[in-house]
């Protein structure tokens, strides 16, 4: 499909319109002390107001896979000593996604490999059908954090219906899919011409120079990298420092871990089914019946996360399970950094 341009000035006008017909998330300027050291301004949330829709952010503590995979969230509804099978909770409706940076649209392509792989997931699917994706582009890492480069998610080639790339006082609008065509066709877009495609390109240059490899190996090395590393000493040197809070796992736009309990009624008649964020940092979490605990030091539960965003998830969905969106190095309270640790272990075989 042929690209278009939209205006910036038309954008607020074309939310509205797919506010119309489906709930749109999308990043917004949200209230932060003086005292806030991140300086993580803006946050996803379901849009109120057309308006409050802002493209100009770099990053937010937490991405868009709330709205896809939630925190909590209700999966089956039952009544105790009674007949009538129970109750799938099959919540949904559909939705707009709109400006994903690439980091994103790559984790949320992991998880729909993780959900849809052996024995699909419902939920998540459900959701994930009923939802359109407007991504958005971005010319320069979010900070000293980031490492997309490294990680394969600055380019991604699927995962969205539509691609905006910013271009000053207009907006380079990409079709990929039907469902995109149909999102753009209430938008007040005109075909791109010569001048737009040639800075489409120029963006396009901009933003190979704008970016750099972090990393001191190509990572189709890094489970190679890892396993070599296994019974390094620095993971314990590491984990001396980590607190196993789980600020990492909770902000991880691909982690799926998930806990699942049972909400029982007072009255003890009806029940419901319920599952949530768990983490593999917390002491319970590899925890079995009998008190036996595969992972029960701190270091053992770093080195298995650290495998697990550059191996496993990888091995498992064949998707990065890291996307290097450095979303866990802002978030741990002991400065813990996925992209150094990746960096020293090469240099601790």
């Amino acid at each position: 499909m042929l690209p278009y341009v939209l205006k910036t000035g038309d954008l607020t006008v074309w939310v509205e319109a797919l506010m119309a017909e489906s709930r749109v998330a999308a990043p917004v300027l949200k209230e932060t002390s003086v005292s806030d050291a991140t300086d993580l301004k803006f946050g996803w949330a379901y849009v109120e107001e057309a308006a409050d829709v802002r493209l100009d952010y770099t990053v937010t503590v937490l991405g868009p896979k709330q709205f896809l995979w939630p925190p909590r969230q209700r999966l089956v509804r039952y009544h105790l000593g009674e007949d009538p099978a129970p109750e799938a909770l099959i919540d949904h409706e559909r939705t707009v996604l709109f400006g994903v940076h690439p980091c994103d649209l790559t984790a949320i392509a992991t998880l729909d490999a993780a959900f849809a792989k052996d024995v699909a997931d419902p939920h998540y699917l459900a959701r994930r059908s009923d939802t359109a994706i407007v991504g958005l582009d971005c010319g320069a890492p979010c900070d000293e954090s980031s490492f997309c480069l490294d990680m394969g998610s600055l380019y991604p080639e699927s995962g969205f219906d539509v691609m905006l790339t910013p271009l000053g006082d207009e907006y380079f609008v990409e079709v990929a899919t039907e469902r995109g065509q149909a999102l753009v066709e209430a938008a007040n877009v005109h075909p791109a011409t010569k001048q737009d495609m040639e800075a489409h390109q120029a963006f396009a240059e901009e933003k190979r120079s704008n970016f750099h490899y972090r990393l001191p190996y190509e990572t189709k090395y890094l489970p190679e990298v890892l396993d070599a590393s296994y019974d390094s000493l620095i993971w314990e040197a590491i984990a001396r420092r980590c607190f196993s809070c789980g600020s990492c796992n909770i902000v991880c736009p691909t982690c799926y871990c998930f806990d699942v309990y049972d909400q029982v009624e007072a009255d003890l008649t009806r029940g419901c089914r319920i599952r949530r964020y768990d983490s593999c940092q917390l002491d319970p979490f590899a925890e079995v019946a009998g008190g036996e605990n595969f992972r029960e030091d701190r270091a053992s539960r770093l080195r298995h996360r650290m495998f697990r965003k550059g191996k496993y998830i990888l091995e498992q969905t064949g998707r990065p399970g890291c996307v290097g969106c450095g979303r866990c190095d802002r978030a741990c309270v002991a400065g813990i950094s996925i992209k150094d640790t990746y960096v020293q272990i090469a240099g601790s075989r």
